[in-house]
């Protein structure tokens, strides 16, 4: 048992840890509500942009003048996972919530005999893949502060990606992050960005319990108004030779600024535990020292009056 002093160390201690997480819980939430406004206000123009050219793809006839970001590689054998996490921990389960995904995703892949290749933005997310897959990590950033980082960072990581991809490294790219949605909720999410993904023409109106019910009928499709005509200029394939790598970009951006408001969620969320369990422990080594002190003060109390009654 822990003598009198060593319990109040630590309790002096675990206290010194409660002031250190509650800070760092109040610099998250300040730091969140930046990153989350940042997070949405780009999600208009990064969705926009992504239907934009898988609609303009969908009205492409492929051919050998087609640029290689639309057209692919005619393969799949070769997948380069890009694994966006964060440089810093104490974030809960952020980090390891994509890197698993990632994981998976690699496993299936190999299963089906592809190769796969992996570029990780983030050291939090290196460090778990290298354990598993040392030889297949062709590149890492390091990007530091993911609040920080501007678009011209994501261009940079997108034409590196792109640069590859036309050096004919790989076949197909797949993104990894973490989508924001509550500080209490964040989705980790697999993204295709290389090359672009053609639109998937489905019933909207088809719910998930209906395609899962055993029943085997689907809903007729909703009649939808006939889509306008639209005149290109110059024509769609110029177009998309300059918005596929843009969009590239976009979506890495959007990815950094998804991952910085859901870092500082997961983080505001993991200190405050901490300091809620931080304060348990404080309240417990009370107990227990109090318990231990009154012990002891019985004990001396009993050595006195034996003695006194021996005189």
């Amino acid at each position: 048992m822990a003598s009198l002093k060593a319990l109040k160390i630590r309790i002096g201690s675990v206290k010194s840890t409660q002031k250190i997480t509650k800070a760092m819980k109040m610099v998250a939430a300040a730091k969140l509500r930046r990153a989350q406004e940042a997070a949405e206000a780009g999600r208009p123009y990064a969705q926009r942009l992504e239907a934009v050219v898988a609609s303009l793809a969908s009205k492409v006839t492929v051919s050998e003048s087609s640029p290689k970001l639309l057209a692919g590689t005619g393969k799949g054998q070769v997948h380069l996972l890009v694994v966006a996490t964060s440089d810093k921990g104490l974030a809960g389960a952020f980090n390891t919530n994509i890197a698993r995904l990632a994981r998976r995703h690699a496993e299936s892949l190999i299963a089906q005999g592809k190769t796969v290749k992996i570029y990780t933005i983030g050291r939090k997310g290196r460090a778990p893949l290298n354990r598993l897959f040392p030889k297949d990590i062709i590149h890492s950033v390091e990007p530091g502060d993911l609040g920080k980082l501007s678009f011209a960072d994501a261009r940079g990581y997108a034409d590196d990606i792109i640069a590859r991809y036309e050096a004919g490294e790989f076949d197909v790219a797949t993104l990894f992050y973490a989508h924001f949605k509550s500080v209490l909720t964040q989705e980790p999410t697999a993204q295709q960005i290389v090359p672009v993904k053609p639109p998937i023409v489905a019933n909207a109106n088809i719910t998930l319990g209906e395609l899962t019910s055993g029943s085997g009928a689907v809903p007729a499709p909703t009649p939808t108004a006939a889509p306008a005509a639209v005149t290109y200029e110059p024509d769609e394939e110029s177009i998309l030779a300059d918005l596929l790598p843009r969009n590239v970009a976009i979506q890495l951006f959007r990815a950094i600024r998804e991952n910085a408001a859901s870092e500082q969620g997961s983080k505001m969320t993991a200190m405050d535990n901490a300091t809620r369990n931080a304060g348990d422990l404080i309240k417990k080594l009370n107990t227990i020292y109090n318990r231990q002190r009154q012990a002891a003060i019985t004990t001396e109390l009993v050595e006195i009056i034996s003695g006194a009654e021996a005189l």
